[in-house]
């Protein structure tokens, strides 16, 4: 089992929102180190450290677990996303 660090803003999602929904795709990831990890590494039941950032004070704020293997980021095939990525196909992703 490995440990990873997942960081959000709490204005654009925090942890209250995650356990309301009790799931989530992680979307929006555009670091090519973090993509690679997310498709290589990530196994479920791994743990995740939920870091809120730009917070008073910013930390660690909750614990979670990879319940689903990596999947494409759908951001990355809407044109009115700040994610959409414009090289992305449905059949060649570049980010998950």
């Amino acid at each position: 089992m490995k440990y990873w660090l997942f960081k959000s803003e709490p204005e654009t999602y925090s942890i209250d929102k995650l356990k309301k929904e009790k799931s989530t795709l992680w979307d929006g990831v555009r670091n090519y180190q973090a993509r690679n990890f997310m498709i290589n590494d990530m196994q479920l039941g791994d743990l995740v450290l939920f870091y809120h950032s730009n917070a008073n004070p910013p930390g660690i704020i909750g614990l979670a677990e990879i319940s689903e293997l990596a999947q494409p980021d759908p951001s990355q095939f809407n044109k009115s996303s700040p994610y959409y990525d414009p090289k992305s196909s449905i059949d060649k992703p570049r980010w998950h």
